[in-house]
């Protein structure tokens, strides 16, 4: 139609006889005619989206956009304040107050399981499945790991039974004992109102449930330390020197029950968002006012 309307204004409506003017008189024939033939070749191909979009529709592409930019302003907001949530100057003086108790070269922690854990851990042979746990507890350490990972559980576990009375793990011991493989209670991973757990069920054979008490009894014996900078480059000096998830998957691979490959070093989450293959069974979360 604007094309049509040059035609008109430049030839019918022009003052000057148009045969004197050639190229004048080629453009518009051009622009008279154009429209046609890209209206033919749209409707022939059916390149729908050579047409301009109506006014109805550019209206409702701003406004979902316009929703689309207040959402990400709002979840923007909301990391923002999670974030100076976190990096508080009363976590990182907590977090600093306990590094001297950290060795990332040497074991620290020895016989910290006891033998009454281990009877416990044998008691539960007969249920056949390993009980993987992942956590967020709401210490220091898991807040402001979760501004950096942006998962909000930072923590995982294993345990044998499913009551969980066997829970065990690697972590700083509470400033009990040392920091390495020590006994956890669901007290200790849900101590705040907004923390919380996710259970969930890893079915095994006798034999290598039998096989992963052993080796976290090996553990236990040697000595094993928190690995505080294997959270930043990725790697272990020594072979029970390892944090929370690696201490996990080091056990299901040692087993033959680990159900996805870790190239790299292995999150929390990771136990769960890779099981590819559905080994897993849900069983519970679990909060503050709802612990076993």
């Amino acid at each position: 139609m604007i094309l049509q309307m040059v035609f008109y204004a430049l030839i019918v409506a022009g003052n000057d006889f148009w045969l004197e003017h050639p190229f004048r008189k080629l453009f518009a024939i051009v622009s008279l005619v154009l429209p046609m033939i890209i209206s033919r070749y749209v409707a022939v191909g059916k390149y729908t989206e050579l047409y301009l979009p109506t006014l109805q529709e550019t209206v409702t592409i701003s406004f979902s956009q316009l929703r689309e930019f207040s959402g990400n302003v709002t979840t923007a907001v909301a990391k923002l304040k999670k974030t100076g949530a976190s990096l508080t100057p009363g976590n990182f003086k907590e977090i600093i107050a306990d590094l001297p108790r950290h060795d990332s070269f040497h074991y620290v922690n020895s016989g910290s399981l006891t033998e009454q854990y281990f009877v416990a851990a044998r008691a539960s042979l007969d249920d056949p499945a390993l009980y993987i746990i992942i956590s967020n507890t709401g210490s220091p350490a898991g807040e402001v790991l979760s501004v950096f990972t942006h998962r909000l559980f930072n923590h995982a576990s294993i345990s044998f039974d499913s009551s969980l009375k066997t829970i065990v793990s690697y972590n700083g011991g509470e400033r009990v004992y040392p920091p390495g493989l020590n006994c956890e209670l669901t007290d200790y991973l849900i101590r705040k109102p907004d923390a919380s757990i996710m259970v969930y069920r890893l079915p095994v054979t006798l034999e290598q449930k039998e096989t992963a008490l052993d080796k976290i009894q090996q553990i236990n014996e040697e000595g094993s330390a928190y690995n505080l900078l294997g959270l930043l480059i990725n790697q272990s000096y020594k072979p029970n020197i390892m944090f929370c998830s690696q201490f996990v998957y080091c056990i299901l691979e040692h087993i033959g029950a680990a159900y996805f490959e870790a190239s790299g070093a292995v999150k929390p989450t990771d136990l769960i968002e890779k099981d590819y293959y559905r080994k897993l069974e849900f069983v519970e979360e679990l909060g503050l006012g709802t612990r076993t």
